[in-house]
């Protein structure tokens, strides 16, 4: 079955959309046959479509594509310039100290284990200013303001300063999030029954986007709420986790 993609802004220069989580961005480099949103979007306009950037598949949120060359050449020149404001909903483990900051650390490829990214001072300069929004007794929800778009960076840079993502298999020590670890002993399971997991990605959404339009200038606003599987968990983490 094919996601709904959820448009939030379009005209002749952008369209920008809210990614569903478990997505991938852009094709698959070892199966073209997978879901892509790139994919998805370009059998649904006629006009051509120029990636901008990226989410990673479970990431869920504001993404930007552009309509003309000349559009996607413009809103690169403001990623490159860092002009673009990107902020991330994140829910990680503990709860920081300090409950904002900044987290400055180069950001490479991880020499031994494929597909991983890890912080070195051989690595590419990588910021993320953070702020804690609202606290549970285990987890934290946290804003994440990247100047930078390093690959996996918050999802890194959580775990260095010791509060990776609540849900996580890469960098943190679950792959999914049950009532049970919220509830603890106010959790029942009935005979016989299986417990799913609330949910079951990284705990990461791409809540709002700023950018300057490529043609007319203006400052332009996007924001995209966060899915039902995340909003699940702080209702019950609001409820039972504090």
């Amino acid at each position: 079955m094919k996601p709904i993609i959820e448009p939030v802004f379009e005209d002749e220069a952008l369209l920008i959309v809210n990614k569903p989580p478990d997505l991938l961005t852009i094709p698959d480099r070892f199966d073209a046959t997978r879901l892509n949103l790139y994919g998805l979007l370009s059998a649904r306009y006629e006009e051509k479509l120029y990636i901008v950037h990226r989410l990673d598949r479970e990431t869920s949120g504001i993404i930007c594509f552009a309509k003309s060359e000349a559009a996607h050449k413009h809103l690169s020149q403001q990623f490159e310039a860092r002009t673009v404001e990107k902020i991330y909903q994140v829910l990680v483990e503990g709860k920081p100290n300090p409950p904002a900051g900044t987290i400055d650390q180069p950001i490479a490829p991880h020499p031994t284990l494929p597909g991983r990214m890890t912080t070195t001072r051989q690595g590419k300069r990588a910021i993320t200013h953070y702020q804690t929004m609202e606290t549970f007794r285990a987890f934290s929800l946290l804003e994440a303001n990247i100047q930078t778009g390093r690959t996996h960076q918050i999802r890194v840079h959580c775990k260095f300063i010791g509060h990776p993502p609540a849900i996580d298999p890469l960098y943190g020590k679950r792959e999914a999030l049950y009532l049970s670890e919220i509830k603890h002993r106010n959790y029942q399971l009935g005979k016989e029954q299986e417990e799913r997991p609330l949910m079951a990605r990284t705990t990461l959404h791409a809540a709002r986007l700023t950018l300057d339009h490529p043609i007319s200038g203006e400052r332009l606003h996007f924001a995209a709420p966060l899915p039902k599987d995340f909003q699940a968990v702080l209702r019950q983490l609001r409820k039972w986790g504090n």
